[in-house]
């Protein structure tokens, strides 16, 4: 698997392969036209970013939409509008359950739970001993698991996250919604003057 930052390179061209328009992104996500071509410029500057994350690869599976082993702009920006804060709270759970669902069964097991709480906790950066990281999977299993079949289905998890809606509040990220803000450089240019990055593998 590559890892999702070797997965951005820029070349010059006029129509980059994979090129979507920038008004056409922003009618299908929650981000505004200014805001996609803010992406833009964020997306070329990941080509030299390292990311290390436990579940990089996971997540690297859900942004590739067209699961050709490469992240296109237009993924890119459908699969983060996800962790934008207009995004529907349905959707963000929906995300949630396919992100921790690593084996793809359609279901969250107990050890992809486990998972899911080291997650949480390397992400607050708190160290818990396995007794208690074993006792809070058993208690969540007890509480979710409604038919008693040993794990989490789609339901279950949505309940779970209705009830206790921390357990997504990764899902959002504020500062997308500034996302122009963040390049002191950007101008609000034309999406041709913008668009002459291509990003393959």
């Amino acid at each position: 698997m590559h890892a999702l930052a070797g997965c951005f390179r820029s070349m010059k061209s006029k129509h980059p392969p994979g090129f979507e328009k920038h008004d056409l992104l922003a009618s299908e996500t929650s981000f505004s036209v200014n805001e996609v071509d803010a992406l833009y410029i964020m997306f070329g500057k990941l080509s030299n970013s390292i990311i290390d994350d436990g579940l990089i690869h996971k997540l690297f599976d859900l942004f590739d939409l067209k699961h050709n082993g490469v992240i296109e702009f237009g993924e890119f920006v459908r699969s983060l509008s996800i962790f934008h804060p207009r995004t529907p709270q349905e959707d963000k759970i929906e995300f949630a359950f396919k992100l921790y669902d690593l084996k793809h069964t359609g279901f969250i097991e107990r050890d992809e739970l486990k998972e899911m709480v080291f997650a949480i906790l390397n992400e607050s950066e708190l160290t818990l001993s396995d007794d208690v990281i074993e006792a809070i999977v058993d208690k969540t299993i007890l509480e979710a698991d409604k038919n008693g079949d040993g794990r989490i289905g789609p339901e279950e998890w949505k309940e779970l996250v209705t009830r206790y809606p921390s357990i997504i509040k990764n899902m959002t990220l504020p500062f997308l919604k500034e996302i122009t803000q963040m390049f002191p450089s950007f101008v609000l240019t034309t999406e041709a003057q913008d668009s002459q990055l291509v990003f393959e593998n």
